[in-house]
């Protein structure tokens, strides 16, 4: 038998080692996990004994951890604009700063039935979100995994809003039948160059595909190459007065709006910033 608190200690000390960010927020999510209890639980029941079993699953996750799993993949879950999602090696692990797609999606919003396209929905997140708080709204989930688009399903099943939304297998904007009022897009805009820089968390456990544009074209390797598709077809599939919302590299900024302004010369872009000032999001308006 031991005290959580005693093993609480222990794994935070191991995963500070390992080289962790967040040693000790991340092991007291996955004890938190392993005990589906909240993590303020843990504070209260430092001294609660807990099995030689509990122990030594508890361990396992740990290595885990230490081996650089991200948490989200070991615990299977993560949260997103106030909801639960289920989350695995298939899909991308949802990111605070691509909250801010939701929120100006919801702004756009017109007060009556709106049609929404999500491109690359991996765990259905966006759309998710979106049909949660715009019960008018028909949306359009689209992915390339197959796999991604079976954890898009079950999520937008755990929250209750499956009908209404319709789940595309296909590459981009190729599924899409009917012109929508808002597209919203978090493609993959990391360059190969920058792939090989981001953490371990990251290249060795997150999908490469919904990470790094891995298209051919004259942007290939850039991370502009996917932007670069999307705004090409943007026009035929976004209604007069509609929007584009798509997020972008903090780095990319004005190379996204030069593109944009070559290839939707009838629509207007501007770059919006997250919350620590980096360039984040495009949003078009298709107004003719």
């Amino acid at each position: 038998m031991y005290q959580i608190g005693f093993l609480l200690k222990q794994a935070i000390g191991r995963l500070a080692q390992a080289g962790c960010d967040t040693p000790r927020l991340d092991a007291e999510v996955i004890l938190a996990h392993l005990l589906s209890q909240d993590r303020g639980w843990l504070y209260a029941h430092n001294r609660t004994l807990i099995s030689e079993h509990e122990a030594q699953q508890l361990e396992r996750l740990i290595q885990r951890r230490m081996a650089r799993e991200p948490v989200a993949y070991i615990t299977g879950r993560r949260e997103f604009f106030g909801l639960i999602f289920e989350v695995s090696p298939a899909v991308l692990i949802p990111r605070p700063e691509t909250e801010l797609l939701v929120e100006e999606a919801l702004a756009l919003a017109p007060a009556r039935q709106v049609a929404i396209a999500d491109i690359g929905t991996g765990s259905g997140c966006i759309a998710i979100s979106l049909a949660r708080h715009l019960p008018q709204a028909i949306i359009t989930a689209i992915d390339i995994s197959l796999d991604a688009l079976t954890i898009a399903r079950r999520n937008a099943d755990q929250h209750h809003v499956a009908d209404r939304i319709r789940f595309r297998h296909g590459d981009l904007l190729a599924p899409l039948t009917t012109a929508v009022d808002i597209l919203v897009a978090n493609p993959p805009y990391v360059s190969a160059g920058d792939y090989e820089t981001l953490a371990p968390e990251v290249r060795r456990y997150e999908p490469r595909l919904a990470l790094v544009d891995q298209t051919t074209g004259p942007e290939a390797g850039t991370g502009l190459s996917i932007i670069h598709h999307l705004l090409s077809g943007a026009s035929k599939v976004i209604y007069p007065g509609g929007y584009l919302l798509m997020e972008i590299g903090a780095d990319q900024g004005q190379q996204v709006l030069d593109l944009a302004a070559a290839l939707c010369p009838q629509a207007r872009f501007e770059i919006r910033p997250d919350l620590a000032g980096r360039d984040r999001l495009l949003l078009g308006n298709f107004n003719s």
